[in-house]
């Protein structure tokens, strides 16, 4: 078994091309948890630290692989060589479709992709040991549900390990503080009252999360995604909809009389590419056809970012996944938030009281009851047509502006950056 790992990870890494007698100063290895915010997320960074010159290996299964390289926008990976993809296998694993009825809103079809994932363990720490001989110095850069897969890297001297947190620093510092129980006395943060854990994850995801090995003794830092301009004050402090509510939905668009763009799909399975299964949400009838003057229905994935950024786009509503959050911020564009679990609830806590760039479609204590037609009608009304609306598009564009600015060359996050790809190359 462990002979076999070996030659598959030999494969591959000669598959790259790769010349082994090219010793670099540094070389990054990203290791992200096979879904696709997290995979998205290290893919776009892996390209930030391929622009100061360092190569890339980003490793994970083969179907998430491919995962990553049809999904990413902006920049096609495939036509940059600096940036190494390591197809590893594990043992096949069940992709079950999405179930709308499910008491939580957690995604826990994808639950058994995530356990298969475990399996990397073996052939990680295989390639990152070659990898070793190949440079002075190996960043680690692993997701932070990848903990039990990169275990073994503590034991490569010239290895060093970052845990990489997906969701932001302010979700991050209220899981804290439900632990300390309140803010150290010299903190000054405001944390407003935020929503119950309850109905956020599934006992499995918990499990799954617990199952990881403590493993802070190793780390030589933490990443977050975000952005000081958002997340500051907490940096330093450390879908599925049933078809009644798509009813429902489709209904307060059509009342609002507000130009939009629906994505209505099911969340993703643990294989985006198998379709068996796969739902047709049912429409009204007539729907699309009443609402193709002003509305656009789209089945299947979308160009998220295309959409933000175009000057017509005056609201996104959003489940408020930090991804999605990011890029809605970065394109200026107030948020109706809608979350469904996880670190959602959350996230849309600081979109609308915190930063105030966007409203709740729903209090997350309601989270269990249908959210009407009217409603969704109001609160479309609500972010499009009054001043209130005005205000967070304002407050919106100014936070962009801010955010732009702070990627400037004297920018903070720029000189972040720089200070990180500084230390990880001193």
């Amino acid at each position: 078994m462990k002979t076999s790992s070996n030659q598959i990870l030999s494969m591959a890494f000669d598959d790259q091309g790769n010349n082994k007698n090219n010793f670099h100063q540094t070389v990054v290895v990203l290791v992200p948890l096979p879904a696709q915010g997290h995979l998205n997320q290290l893919m776009h960074f892996s390209r930030i630290i391929l622009s100061h010159n360092i190569p890339v290996h980003y490793v994970c299964t083969a179907k998430h692989i491919l995962q990553a390289k049809v999904r990413v926008q902006g920049w096609n990976p495939n036509s940059i060589s600096n940036i190494h993809f390591h197809e590893l296998q594990v043992p096949p694993f069940a992709s079950p479709t999405p179930n709308p009825n499910d008491e939580t809103k957690f995604p826990s079809h994808i639950i058994p992709s995530l356990v298969a994932s475990t399996h990397l363990r073996e052939p990680v720490a295989a390639l990152i040991q070659s990898l070793s001989s190949t440079a002075r110095k190996i960043i680690v850069i692993y997701d932070s549900l990848m903990k039990y897969v990169v275990q073994d890297v503590q034991h490569i001297s010239n290895a060093e390990n970052y845990i990489f947190n997906s969701i932001c620093a302010f979700t991050t510092s209220t899981f804290y503080l439900d632990r300390i129980g309140k803010p150290p006395q010299e903190s000054s943060v405001f944390i407003p009252e935020v929503p119950s854990v309850e109905g956020c994850f599934t006992t499995e995801i918990i499990d799954f999360v617990t199952s990881q090995p403590e493993i802070s003794n190793f780390n030589d830092g933490s990443i977050y995604n975000t952005t000081r301009v958002i997340d500051g004050p907490y940096l330093d402090l450390i879908d599925l909809v049933d078809e009644e509510q798509i009813k429902e939905i489709a209904i307060g668009l059509e009342q609002s009389k507000q130009k939009f763009i629906w994505v209505i799909r099911d969340a993703d399975k643990g294989d985006i590419f198998d379709e068996d299964g796969v739902r047709r949400h049912e429409l009204p009838n007539g729907y699309e056809e009443r609402v193709e003057r002003f509305g656009l229905v789209v089945r299947d994935w979308a160009p998220q970012l295309d959409i933000l950024n175009h000057p017509s786009t005056g609201g996104f509503m959003s489940h408020c996944g930090w991804n999605s959050c990011i890029e809605s911020i970065t394109m200026g564009v107030p948020v109706a938030a809608w979350p469904m679990h996880s670190d959602q609830p959350r996230n849309s806590v600081l979109i609308a009281h915190v930063l105030k760039v966007g409203l709740a479609v729903r209090d997350w204590a309601q989270r269990n009851e249908l959210v009407t037609a009217p409603d969704i009608e109001k609160v479309v009304r609500r972010l499009m047509e009054t001043n209130e609306g005005v205000e967070m598009r304002q407050r919106a564009t100014n936070l962009k502006d801010d955010i732009l600015r702070s990627m400037d060359e004297v920018g903070i996050s720029s000189v972040e950056i720089n200070s990180f790809i500084a230390h990880i190359t001193r």
